[in-house]
Formats: C-alpha cells, sequence, structure tokens
C-alpha cells in the first residue's frame, strides 16, 4: 500500500484537517520535478532510484531552518538563484505552513490532556481517600458488631484484615487495623508518592507539596450525580443541584469506579490518538522531503528533520510519560495489578470484522437469504398468477385483512436495506457514524450484518405469506383458517421476543441501545434529548404506516375480527380514537424534544424545528379526520385544511431537511448552492438528492390528501407512499450524518465528554 493511502486509512477523520497535507506537498514535488525534466531532458533518474547520476553534485545545506517569538519555524531557501527556484520557494512555504499547523494544533491537544490529566488526578486522589473512608467505617462496624458477640478481638482482627485485603485496592497496605503509627506514617507516605500518577515531571514537587491529606479531601466534595433520569430533569426545572452527599458505601463505590473507568478510557484513547498524530505527521514530513531530496538532487531533509525532531512536536515526551502513567494507575487501582485484564480494557481494540468466527461467511449468508427472499418473492407472484387470486371474490377481503398485516413486514425490511446502504457509504466516505450514533466501541452493527436481519425478516414473512395462501387454498387445510390467519402474529411475537431477549446473542448491544432509545422517545421531554434519540425518533417519523399496522394488529386479533377474516377496526370510535394518537405520536415526540432542546440549549432554531413538527400533526389528524368521518360535507372541509397545511409543512420541512440538516443551499460557499466541504467528490449527487427530497416530500401528501386511483388499490397505494418515504428518509440518513461529520471535524470533536463523578466545592 502507498503511504499516501496508508496515511489517509490511519488519519482520525475528525483531525483529518489539521494533519499535514501530504498529498498537496507531493503536487508540488511533482511540479518541481516536471519543470527539471522539462528544462533539462537528457537528466535521467528513475523515480524509485535513489542513485545520483555521474557529474551531479549533491549541493549541501539548501535551506536554513529559524523559529521566531511566536513559536513559529520559517524556513530560508538559499537556491532562489538557481532555474526553478521559484517552485522550490514555494514548496518550503508550504511544507511550513503544514508544519507550523501541525505543531500548534499538537501544542494545544497536549496542554488540553495535561489539564484533564490534573483533573483526573484530582479524582483518583479522592476516590483512594474514598476507599480508606470505607475501610475506617467498616473496621468501626466490625467492632462494634464484636461487642455484642464473644469474638477475640485477634480472630476480628484477622477476619476484618482478610476481608478488606480481598475487597479494596491496595494503596501500600491492606489495612490500617492493629498497625502503628509509624507504618501508617509510611503507608500514607506511599499512598502520596502512588498517587500522582497524571502529573507532569516539572509539577512534580510543586502539586506533591501542595496537596493536602487524602482523608481531608472528602470534607469538601460532593457526588455529580449526571445521569439523566425523570427525577434530575424535574430537579433541573426546580433549580435543584444535581449533586447528592457523600455517602459511603459499595453502591456509590461502584457508580464511581464505573465514571473513572470511562473517563480513563476515554483518556487513554485520546493519548493514543495524539501519540499516533504525532507519528504520522513526522512520518509524512520524512516522506516528502525524501522525495524531494531524491528529485532535486538536495540534502534538505536532514537540516529540516533535525529541526522537526528539535520541536515540539518531535521532542515533547508528555503524552508518552502521560500514557504510561495513566496504564500504570489503571492497572493498580482497577485491575487489581493484573496488567494484561487493565491493558485489554484501555487500549484501542484494532478495527476488525466484528463477530470474527462468523463474519467472514456473514456476507455470504446475507446473499443466501437475500437471494431465498427474492425467490420467495417470484414464487409468491407466481401463485398469485397461476391461481388468479387477484380475481377471486375475496381479493378485497384479502387486501383489507392479510396486506396491512404483512406490509409490516415489507417496510421494516426496506427501512433496514436503506439503513445498511447509508452504512456502506458512511464508511466509504469516513464518516464516523458510530460516534456520532454513540455506538460502543466494536458493538456497531455494520451493513452486512443489518442486511442479514432484514433478508432474515423478509425471508420469514414471504415464507408466511406463501404458507398462509397455500393453507387457504388446500382443501385439506382450508378449514383451519384461525391458524392460517395466525401466522403473520406468531412472527410479530417473535421478533419481538428476539428484540428484548437479556440473552448476549443476536447482537444484544445493539437491541438494548435500540430499545433504551425507544423508551427515551416515549418519555419525552423527561430525558437529555441526544443525537441518537432524535435521530430514531424521525425514523419513526417515516414509519407512520408501521405504527398503524401495529394498531390494526390489536385491533384485528385482540377483538377477534381474524375468526372470520373481517375487518372492523373501522368502525370502532375508539379505534380511530387511538389512530389519531397512534399517527401523531412520533411528531409530538420531536416537538417536545425540540422544545427541551430550546430551553437547554437557549437555541431559538429548536423553536421553530418545533413548530414544523405542531404543523405536521395538525396536517396528518385533519388527513386522519377526513379518512373516519362519513359525511360528505365535513370531509370537504377535512380535506381542504389537510391539504394546505401539509402543503406548508411540505415547503418548511424541506427548507429544513436542506438548508440545516443537510447544511446546503450555501450561495456564498466555494460550492455554489452546497457547501464549502463535501465528501462525496460528484457534485451533481448533491442535486440529485434535494430534487428527490423535494418530489418524495411532496409524495407524502398523498397521506393525507388520500387521493384515489382507480388502477390501484387502496392498500397497495398507501403501501407504495409509505416505501417511498421510507426512501427518502434512507436519503435524508445519509447526508445528515454526513453534515454532522463535518461539523465534528470543524470543531475537531473526535471524542465523548464523559462526567467526573466527585465535584469540588471549592472549585465552584
Amino acid at each position: 500500500m502507498k503511504f499516501e493511502k496508508e496515511f489517509s486509512s490511519q488519519m482520525l477523520s475528525e483531525w483529518q484537517q489539521a494533519y499535514v497535507d501530504y498529498k498537496y506537498l507531493k503536487t508540488l514535488v511533482k511540479d518541481i520535478n516536471r519543470f527539471k525534466r522539462k528544462t533539462n531532458p537528457h537528466r535521467q533518474m528513475s523515480p524509485s532510484s535513489t542513485v545520483v547520476e555521474i557529474g551531479d553534485g549533491i549541493t549541501t545545506a539548501p535551506i536554513q531552518v529559524s523559529s521566531t517569538a511566536s513559536q513559529r519555524y520559517e524556513t530560508t531557501f538559499l537556491m532562489t538563484a538557481e532555474k526553478g527556484g521559484e517552485y522550490e520557494l514555494v514548496f518550503f512555504r508550504r511544507l511550513d505552513d503544514e508544519f507550523n499547523k501541525v505543531e500548534k494544533f499538537y501544542r494545544e491537544r497536549v496542554e488540553e490532556v495535561v489539564e484533564e490529566a490534573a483533573a483526573l488526578n484530582k479524582q483518583m486522589d479522592t476516590l483512594v481517600a474514598f476507599r480508606c473512608k470505607m475501610e475506617e467505617e467498616r473496621t468501626v462496624e466490625m467492632a462494634r458488631l464484636a461487642s455484642y458477640v464473644a469474638v477475640s478481638p485477634a480472630e476480628l482482627a484477622k477476619n476484618t484484615s482478610m476481608k478488606i485485603h480481598m475487597e479494596a485496592i491496595e494503596e501500600g497496605g491492606s489495612s490500617r487495623a492493629g498497625r502503628s503509627d509509624d507504618d501508617d506514617n509510611n503507608n500514607t507516605d506511599e499512598k502520596e508518592d502512588n498517587n500522582i500518577f497524571l502529573t507532569p515531571v516539572h509539577n512534580f514537587n510543586k502539586m506533591k507539596a501542595s496537596r493536602p491529606a487524602s482523608i481531608e479531601v472528602l470534607n469538601n466534595i460532593k457526588i455529580n450525580n449526571t445521569k439523566e433520569t425523570p427525577r434530575s430533569t424535574t430537579k433541573g426545572v426546580l433549580k435543584v443541584l444535581n449533586q447528592t452527599e457523600l455517602k459511603f458505601n459499595r453502591d456509590n463505590l461502584r457508580k464511581i469506579e464505573e465514571k473513572l473507568i470511562c473517563a480513563f478510557i476515554e483518556f487513554h484513547r485520546k493519548l493514543w490518538y495524539l501519540k499516533s498524530y504525532s507519528f504520522l505527521n513526522v512520518l509524512a514530513l520524512s516522506k516528502v522531503l525524501t522525495k524531494y531530496d531524491k528529485i532535486t538532487l538536495r540534502d534538505a531533509a536532514k537540516s529540516y528533520m533535525k529541526m522537526v525532531d528539535k520541536s515540539f512536536l518531535g521532542s515533547s515526551d508528555e503524552v508518552m510519560r502521560l500514557m504510561e502513567n495513566v496504564e500504570a494507575t489503571f492497572i493498580k487501582h482497577f485491575t487489581n495489578g493484573n496488567r494484561t485484564k487493565g491493558m485489554n480494557i484501555l487500549r484501542p481494540k484494532p478495527k476488525r470484522e466484528r463477530h470474527r468466527l462468523t463474519f467472514s461467511t456473514e456476507m455470504n449468508v446475507s446473499c443466501f437469504v437475500g437471494g431465498c427472499m427474492f425467490s420467495l418473492i417470484v414464487a409468491l407472484v407466481a401463485i398469485i398468477r397461476t391461481r388468479n387470486i387477484l380475481l377471486n371474490d375475496g381479493q378485497k377481503q384479502y387486501m383489507n385483512t392479510m396486506f396491512p398485516l404483512y406490509s409490516l413486514f415489507g417496510i421494516i425490511v426496506l427501512h433496514m436495506t436503506m439503513y445498511a446502504t447509508d452504512i456502506y457509504f458512511w464508511r466509504r466516505y469516513r464518516v464516523n457514524y458510530s460516534f456520532i450514533l454513540g455506538f460502543k466501541q466494536e458493538t456497531e452493527l455494520g451493513y452486512k450484518q443489518v442486511l442479514f436481519v432484514g433478508f432474515s425478516i423478509g425471508a420469514l414473512a414471504l415464507l408466511c405469506v406463501l404458507a398462509n395462501l397455500d393453507m387457504e387454498t388446500d382443501p385439506k387445510t382450508k378449514d383451519y383458517q384461525a391458524l392460517t390467519e395466525l401466522l403473520p402474529l406468531f412472527l410479530l411475537i417473535a421478533m419481538f421476543v428476539v428484540l428484548v431477549l437479556p440473552f448476549n446473542i443476536f447482537y444484544r448491544s445493539s437491541r438494548f441501545f435500540l430499545l433504551k432509545s425507544f423508551f427515551h422517545i416515549l418519555v419525552a421531554p423527561l430525558y437529555k434529548v441526544t443525537l441518537p434519540d432524535f435521530f430514531l425518533a424521525d425514523q419513526l417519523c417515516s414509519q407512520a404506516q408501521t405504527l398503524r399496522s401495529i394498531e390494526f394488529y390489536i385491533c384485528y386479533y385482540g377483538w377477534g375480527d381474524f375468526k372470520q377474516r373481517k375487518n372492523t377496526c373501522g368502525d370502532s370510535q375508539v379505534f380511530n380514537t387511538f389512530l389519531f394518537i397512534v399517527v401523531a405520536f412520533p411528531f409530538f415526540s420531536r416537538f417536545l424534544q425540540c422544545m427541551r432542546r430550546m430551553f437547554e440549549e437557549k437555541s431559538i432554531e429548536q423553536g421553530y424545528n418545533g413548530f414544523k413538527y405542531i404543523l405536521i400533526v395538525v396536517a396528518v389528524c385533519l388527513g386522519m379526520a377526513y379518512e373516519v368521518d362519513g359525511e360528505k360535507d365535513r370531509q370537504i372541509i377535512w380535506r381542504l385544511l389537510g391539504g394546505i397545511t401539509s402543503a406548508m409543512a411540505v415547503v418548511f420541512c424541506t427548507y429544513w431537511d436542506l438548508v440545516y440538516d443537510w447544511g446546503l443551499l450555501n450561495r456564498t460557499s466555494k460550492n455554489p448552492w452546497l457547501r464549502d466541504n463535501l465528501l462525496i467528490p460528484h457534485k451533481e449527487v448533491y442535486f440529485i438528492a434535494m430534487i428527490l427530497n423535494v418530489v418524495l416530500r411532496f409524495a407524502w401528501m398523498q397521506t393525507v390528501l388520500d387521493f384515489k386511483f382507480e388502477s390501484m388499490h387502496t392498500q397497495t397505494v398507501v403501501g407504495v407512499v409509505a416505501s417511498l418515504e421510507i426512501i427518502r428518509r434512507g436519503i435524508w440518513n445519509f447526508f445528515r450524518l454526513e453534515n454532522e461529520h463535518l461539523n465534528n471535524v470543524g470543531k475537531y470533536r473526535a471524542f465523548k465528554t464523559v462526567s467526573l463523578p466527585f465535584n469540588y466545592e471549592v472549585d465552584q
């Protein structure tokens, strides 16, 4: 693999603008090479050769590198008088710009991690004090209990010491019970030495002299309650601080340790990427200078790389020192000295395909299941045509009952297929979707896994349809009509059971992540709104037909209509009332999420976004009123009002999609009517996507206006419109996350913000 591709693949995508622009520097070197070949055509030299022709001399010291007072480096090119010297001058100016950019970025990031290290150091001091306090209180409690039973002091001390030794992290001694004052003092000194684990060497003595005694730290702290719950939301509304007094118990210790472990993992990950950043950029500079020397027959690389090695980028060992100390501290305090276990937790896992034992065959399995699904579709079409099912008297009844039951699975499969397509293109264009959507590292599903799940659902649904038709037409099974009607219900129940299975099978982390987000949507706005929550809520907005189908399942099977294959749900006032709620729920949930974000972030844009969803709620409710109202006079009014509000909603939503969600339609952009940064090199793709979004948005109006088509059954029209909305959502998903990714790139936002457990009153 060429270095350029390797360099690009190893970049942290959110920091890509801060890396050396190796591609452009290589282009400048090629310009120099072209000029030299043009002016000296007899000069023969293979691009891969490092041998200098006889008669050609290598000029030594062609450059002079100096540093300025503003911590910048400037290169003076000493051969500007030569032919083509201006090309080389441009090269070194751009090289300086790139190096200074990298140097500045690296210095800023190192300063940030040093500050974070100091904060983590303070947190670890408090954790050690917390453990010691628990140990003391446990010893006192054991002594108090011993006064009620006939236990010798020696036996009590022995049992207490053993338990504490097993349950507490050793800090230099397992317990203070039964020790002399000298031992206590020695252990205290040892603890202080061991707990200065994140402090840079130049601050070591200062920090050690100024830090308080370990137990005294507990007098000025409270525990941060950062877990988002309805209770914490209520406290926030009432202006009650989300902090709790210290209680020295195991439950609090477990929560504190969990938060600190997460903080250590994320901090170590940041250090690892900083180390990689430094190494890759130094290597890129060395590579491009080597190419320059090879073409110009100069010896500039030696002088320039000597300066790089002396710079902060090349000489600073802060990151390495912090990594070593973080690893040592984590292993000692959280894995009880087990280095293998500690490093497995800390070190970023290599990017390899998940589910290693089955992944090599997973694509083949997905293709096989997809092929089976296609074959089943062909078989279904053949059965329908050969048996003239669509021409039978029961065709209308079948479309009104069985089609809504089975179309649910078709819409789900289509949505999963679109999501798998999104994942494929996100990966292709290096959109860090797992970070944006908040997936745990190495647990996110790839497009092959999503296709496998989707095709499996589709194949099972088609098998149920074929079994239903076969049992319906077979004289031997025709009398078991009720049983044939239960097949889609069995499949839906099976899907639900798999979704909530607590066992570590069938992608448990992804299933639980989905359930958690569903719950947050259900009780919005009681939980803090995160991108995964409102992203999933937007998916539900495109699944309105699925929600209607689920309500139909409840009615059709709950009220016994399946026994006679009759659809009487539409005649029920209760069903029609809940239909309004079901259809409007995802949009109203998004409205509540927007309202919470508006108050929390003080963003008026979220208020406008919420108004957009209220418009949709009004439009769909008017459309439902037109559908369920039997009087023609009122139907005309409902339809007119629904058409007006749906048109307003479509125009508003289309504008919001293109301008805010996708970041397009920027007239002043260097890419006219798009945006400055584009991941897809072909600009026409964005214009096609915008046109499709507009067309499919207006196609959605059919769900409100309910136009009749003589050549198509009503349920067929509903299914087609629902499918078009899913396709639109799939297109929207890609460009929405692309825009979010580019926002992260612009802000160099590549790591999660992890809350620390302790809050220090003196810091406020």
